[in-house]
């Protein structure tokens, strides 16, 4: 068996040491000392800030290692390999990227911008036209170590901690060949974000660092080890750095039983999602006729998705927003093609489209949603105009087109919710909710509510984050419009029909007797009276 060294499980008193290094093997050039722990509590969390000098070779597009040793407190020499035993993990604490896009106010900055591209030799933009990637520091440094005193089998050891662990045996005390093992120390990779990224200039000499340091289970270990091997498997299938640390960000900063919630939660989000579409597909695939439905705010969805995705792509966001919203998209643009009644022919090759009628039940239907389209016009054009001036003025921005983008995304999640008031005053004018896909909304509106928790777990714009919000009031006000206007199967729908015409015609098609008007029977009584 393996077990700790002390009968009273409690580790010997520790130090700690960082050194920097252009070399990545310790044992050749274990570099200079950055930081000392004299003495290192493991049950204790620590944090640091220091400053770390930046060598020659690494500010000219070169890697900096920082070696980390664990030693015995009482070691004083300054070689650590002159202790009595120490525990080792190296890290590159630099890595390569291309470098983000600056930032800058369009009207008030352009000049001073265009004046620093001049004296740089080589500007960011340029090195993002080529592609070209460049030192990046990490600023945080997450360090752990195993706080508990777990006992394995030596011939059954977990393979994803065996090579993190270091054996020995003690000299003076061996029963039936015992071995044991030093504290688990193991630098948390999976904590390494690009949100922490500084880029290195040529010109700087030093870069702040935060050291953390933190106890963890053995089963958090594995855990971390685990999702670290996955993750890296993500990266070699073709996924970006940037779609890998939105998953790093769930399991790195959220509780790990919050965790398990959030994968449950997932779970179900997916499969809304997948009821969502699927009903909402066959909901206007079957739709004849728009009475009832607002057209102009099928129009604005289509419109808002396209560029809310393409805001998505523009601000970089992760793959697991910008799919999902992708797919939408697509629903949407198909969705107005059912309303506008377009259907495509071929003739000789060449494709045609014919655009159906409208009947009165939808051009009825039209007036309501023009009705609240012009009052909505009043109130929107001055608003989009103010924000778009102040959003030039005082907004960094990277490019005018990301200046349009953004104007654009703010503007339909700012007046997304009162485009769809149409279809609620639509309701309203009607006296009627039976037109609208209910079970459709009831799915997304379970959706919309799991959005708001994942509106603080997954990295996404804020302005996209305060959409989801946007949407529970949208779907409260529909469940109030239900409540007041239930389904009267004796009144007749915005189709022109009613619950018991439907159930007439149903019994006509079986072979009843047809009904006649009341006039038609009093004058037969007639005839056969006289």
């Amino acid at each position: 068996m393996i077990q700790r060294d002390a009968v009273s499980a409690e580790w010997p008193p520790l130090q700690f040491r960082i050194y920097a290094s252009v070399n990545s093997r310790a044992k050749e050039n274990y570099g200079k000392v950055i930081h000392q722990i004299a003495f290192l509590d493991i049950d204790e969390v620590m944090e640091r800030e220091v400053y770390v000098d930046l060598p020659e070779h690494t500010r000219n597009n070169g890697s900096l290692y920082l070696h980390c040793f664990l030693l015995p407190a009482e070691h004083k020499h300054q070689d650590p390999y002159q202790a009595s035993w120490q525990i080792i993990q190296t890290v590159r604490i630099t890595t390569y990227q291309i470098p983000q896009a600056e930032t800058f106010r369009l009207i008030t900055e352009a000049e001073e911008k265009q004046k620093r591209g001049k004296e740089a030799s080589r500007s960011i933009d340029q090195l993002r036209e080529e592609g070209t990637p460049v030192t990046h520091f990490r600023s945080k440094l997450p360090l752990t170590i195993v706080a508990e005193s777990p006992k394995f089998d030596l011939y059954a050891l977990p393979s994803e901690i065996y090579q993190h662990m270091q054996f020995f045996h003690k000299a003076t005390y061996i029963p039936e060949g015992q071995t044991y093992y030093w504290p688990i120390f193991y630098i948390d990779e999976l904590s390494f974000l690009t949100k922490d990224l500084i880029q290195i200039e040529p010109e700087q000499k030093s870069v702040k660092m935060k050291i953390q340091y933190r106890p963890i289970s053995i089963g958090k270990l594995r855990l971390l080890i685990t999702a670290q091997a996955s993750l890296s498997q993500l990266k070699r299938m073709g996924f970006s750095n940037k779609d890998v640390d939105e998953v790093k960000g769930i399991f790195v900063d959220t509780n790990f039983y919050f965790l398990a919630v959030t994968m449950f939660v997932a779970t179900l989000h997916m499969l809304f999602d997948v009821l969502a579409f699927k009903n909402d597909i066959a909901f206007w695939r079957n739709r004849k006729s728009m009475a009832g439905l607002s057209t102009r705010t099928v129009l604005w969805r289509s419109f808002s998705q396209s560029v809310i995705f393409i805001y998505l792509l523009d601000e970089e966001t992760s793959l697991l927003v910008t799919i999902p919203t992708a797919i939408g998209c697509i629903i949407e643009y198909w969705k107005v093609t059912k309303s506008a009644k377009i259907s495509i022919y071929w003739s000789k090759g060449i494709p045609h489209f014919r655009f159906g009628t409208s009947t009165a039940a939808e051009i009825e239907t039209e007036l309501f949603d023009s009705e609240a389209m012009k009052y909505l016009t009043f109130l929107l054009t001055p608003l989009c105009i103010g924000g778009a001036i102040y959003s030039l003025a005082y907004v960094p921005h990277k490019s005018w087109y990301s200046w349009i983008v953004q104007c654009m995304a703010n503007g339909v999640y700012a007046f997304g919710f009162l485009f769809m008031l149409p279809q609620l005053f639509v309701n309203y004018r009607m006296k009627s909710v039976a037109h609208l896909p209910w079970r459709t909304f009831m799915y997304k509106a379970f959706n919309t509510f799991i959005d708001d928790m994942f509106a603080f777990i997954i990295t996404m714009p804020t302005s996209h984050r305060l959409a989801c919000f946007r949407d529970d009031v949208v779907f409260i006000i529909y469940l109030y419009q239900r409540y007041l206007y239930p389904v009267d199967k004796s009144r007749i729908n915005e189709f022109g029909e009613s619950f018991q015409d439907t159930e007439i015609q149903n019994v006509q098609q079986v072979g009843s007797p047809a009904l006649v008007p009341s006039s038609q029977s009093k004058s037969k009584a007639r005839k056969k009276a006289d």
